[in-house]
């Protein structure tokens, strides 16, 4: 996938890894009353080239503002799935920020007994917006 970003797959990406957020996710009926950690990884495609030769966040995305917002949706939100937590938080990033593709993950530490983490990984493009 290309993006107006990175309008040459370049294959440059911006990242995040182990974003951790509280908030209420499960259907069990505990769940629905505490806030559990979940913890986020995401990608983003970048043409470095101009953030490098401008050395301006101005021609890259800002990580900074992506953690910022997605801290706030996802804090926020209340959904019974991270199936569900995933693909609205991959859409929101993809309508507020430039970019053509997320890939986003997102794990949910200690939910089986026995396995560390358990999540998904999803990608979605900017043609995910009209499906929703």
């Amino acid at each position: 996938m290309s993006s107006k970003n990175n309008p040459l797959g370049t294959g440059d990406r911006i990242f995040l890894h182990g974003l951790e957020i509280d908030c209420i996710i499960g259907f069990i009926d505990w769940e629905r009353r505490i806030k559990q950690r979940v913890v986020i990884d995401v990608e983003l495609p970048v043409d470095c080239r101009h953030a490098a030769a401008s050395d301006s966040v101005e021609d890259t995305v800002d990580y900074k503002r992506v953690a910022k917002r997605l801290i706030a949706f996802v804090g926020e939100s209340e959904f019974q799935l991270v199936e569900t937590l995933a693909h609205r938080a991959a859409l929101m990033i993809l309508a507020e920020f430039a970019i053509g593709w997320v890939r986003f993950s997102i794990n949910k530490p200690g939910a089986i007994r026995g396995s560390r983490d358990v999540g998904v990984v999803i990608e979605r493009a900017r043609s995910d917006l009209d499906a929703g």
